[in-house]
């Protein structure tokens, strides 16, 4: 937790706790607050080590039912046992406060990190730590509902660490849920069948991952707003702007992964957090830095023709090499063969291309523009690791990359 997040210097609280003991430890300093709690710095007396405690505000301690979930709940935490989950000590009721004794982390939390650019590298390396801590916690049918920075924190190596399982869930089942100040989960990472008050699995966690991986990617968040209303509507009905307008160099490989965690349908979406970080860290291996011409070598133009044996149908529309057995463009959408109607939608769409970047073919590695879904050399898939979409109208499995089915040409 940072100062950020506390709206004053760490140390300032108006609740009068700082030098009391709760729960065996001494709290002496605030570290940050959200919207459900306050986490201090306090020593653990009986051990005489540094923890975390986090205290939730008194009013929720009035509520015995509420304090018999919230103790269930940190059990079935402190069970966890990950290298990027923090751990759980003790937790309990005390003086009228209901309090989490964790593990101090001290490296400050995910979003201070985020305040320095990132590389590719490192984004996929955040991603993989925090997928396999989710992956772990949802094995043991536990689901955090509120993944975003604030809730990641860092150790003095960079390791990344998940706080903050199960509060979500606990708040859900407080009669004083409706309070001032009280809420489950932050809107915008909040999934659409979160947004919706409907029933909520794993891959809720799924999707706010993926919000995380465009925010870690593009500096924003997908949707922007300033009230919970408009973020709702478009967490349900909005489909996220391509994270490539906000950042020309994310390649389309790694584009479909972020668009692919956060769509719409659950099933839809990644089926495990560890899915999402596979084809990511295979997206990113494709795209590396292009390497200097060499002065006694000839480089191949960008245009430079497909092999013979990945000759097909050239689109008269926007130009675009398609494969033989194609009967719609796989990057406009035109009909390739006579006699061939139009789209079932019947509006053909302009794609737009995406600009700057680089993507080495892993097959040739010959350089590519990044706007190129097939190498121009070989004209090997530059999409390799990146899983294809069902098309919903007429259930044709397509290609990672596909814009139109290229069974009924209806946009996917």
């Amino acid at each position: 937790m940072t100062e950020r997040e506390t709206g004053g210097p760490a140390g300032q609280t108006p609740d009068g706790v700082i030098g009391q003991v709760i729960g065996n430890c001494t709290i002496e300093s605030l570290l940050g607050q959200g919207g459900m709690a306050r986490v201090y710095r306090a020593r653990q007396e009986n051990l005489d080590r540094i923890v975390a405690v986090k205290i939730l505000p008194p009013y929720y301690a009035a509520d015995p039912a509420f304090v018999e979930r919230f103790k269930l709940e940190a059990r079935a935490l402190a069970r966890l046992s990950h290298p990027h989950i923090v751990i759980v000590h003790d937790a309990g009721a005390d003086s009228g406060h209901l309090y989490i004794v964790m593990e101090y982390v001290s490296g400050g939390t995910l979003r201070d990190y985020m305040e320095q650019p990132l590389t590719l590298r490192e984004v996929t390396r955040i991603v993989r730590e925090v997928a396999s801590a989710l992956t772990y916690a949802h094995s043991q049918g536990i689901i955090h509902r509120d993944v975003k920075p604030v809730n990641v924190l860092m150790d003095t190596n960079k390791r990344m660490v998940l706080s903050d399982f199960g509060i979500a869930k606990v708040m859900a089942t407080s009669a004083v849920l409706t309070r001032s100040g009280a809420g489950v989960g932050t809107p915008e990472y909040m999934s659409p069948e979160q947004c919706r008050g409907g029933q909520v699995d794993h891959r809720a966690d799924i999707y706010a991952l993926g919000v995380m991986l465009y925010e870690l990617l593009t500096g924003h968040t997908p949707f922007e707003a300033d009230n919970y209303t408009a973020l709702a509507h478009s967490h349900i009905y909005e489909a996220p702007p391509f994270p490539s307008k906000l950042n020309p160099r994310i390649s389309p490989a790694v584009q479909a992964v972020v668009m692919k965690a956060l769509e719409k349908d659950p099933a839809q979406r990644f089926q495990e957090a560890t899915e999402l970080s596979v084809a990511l860290d295979q997206a990113a291996a494709a795209q590396a830095p292009i390497p200097a011409p060499s002065p006694h070598r000839r480089q191949a133009p960008a245009t430079a023709p497909i092999h013979a044996q990945h000759a097909g149908i050239t689109c008269p529309r926007c130009r675009a090499a398609n494969n033989p057995h194609q009967r719609y463009c796989s990057t406009c959408g035109q009909p390739l063969q006579p006699g061939v109607p139009a789209p079932v939608s019947g509006q053909l769409r302009q794609t737009g291309g995406l600009t700057s970047g680089s993507i080495i073919c892993p097959h040739c590695q010959a350089p590519n523009k990044a706007i190129n879904r097939f190498c121009t050399t070989c004209g090997g898939s530059l999409m390799q690791g990146v899983p294809g979409k069902q098309c919903r109208n007429c259930g044709a499995r397509n290609r990672a990359g596909v814009q139109f089915c290229m069974n009924c040409g209806e946009p996917l």
